[in-house]
C-alpha cells in the first residue's frame, strides 16, 4: 500500500486536480498489487521449469544450487542486479531502477535478458 501512496505522491500535481483522487489511489494500489502477483507467478513458473539433472537428484540439490550460482555469476553485473532485485527480492522495476540509477524499462530489459540467459545455461525445459 505504501508503494501506491508513493506513486500518487510523485504525481500529486496531476492527481490533486482530479475529480476523484481517491479513485486514482485505489486504481494505483490495485495495479501495483496485480503487478506483484504477476511477478511472483512468473518467478514460480521459472523455478518450476528447471530440469533437475541426475547429479542434483543424487546429491539432494546441492549441485543444482551450485549450477544456479555459477549461472548467476556468468551474467553481467547489471543483469545480475536486475534479476536479483526483481525476482528474488521482489522489488518492482521502478524500485530497482532507483537503486541502480537507470530507467524502469532498462531494469525490465536487463531482467528479461538475464532470464533468457539463465534458462539457456540451466537447460530449462519447454512447457
Amino acid at each position: 500500500m505504501q508503494e501506491a501512496f508513493l506513486r500518487v505522491w510523485e504525481r500529486w500535481d496531476r492527481v490533486r486536480v482530479m475529480v476523484e483522487p481517491i479513485g486514482y489511489l485505489y486504481r494505483t494500489a490495485m495495479n501495483t498489487f496485480r503487478s506483484r502477483l504477476r511477478r511472483r507467478a512468473r518467478a514460480a513458473r521459472s523455478l518450476a521449469r528447471l530440469r533437475p539433472g541426475p547429479a542434483s537428484q543424487e546429491f539432494g540439490g546441492a549441485d543444482q544450487r551450485d549450477a544456479v550460482a555459477r549461472a548467476l555469476k556468468s551474467l553481467s553485473e547489471r543483469q545480475r542486479a536486475a534479476i536479483v532485485l526483481t525476482e528474488l527480492l521482489d522489488f518492482d522495476s521502478a524500485e530497482a531502477a532507483g537503486m541502480l540509477g537507470v530507467r524502469p524499462s532498462t531494469v525490465r530489459n536487463l531482467a528479461a535478458q538475464a532470464r533468457k540467459a539463465l534458462e539457456r545455461i540451466l537447460e530449462v525445459r519447454d512447457e
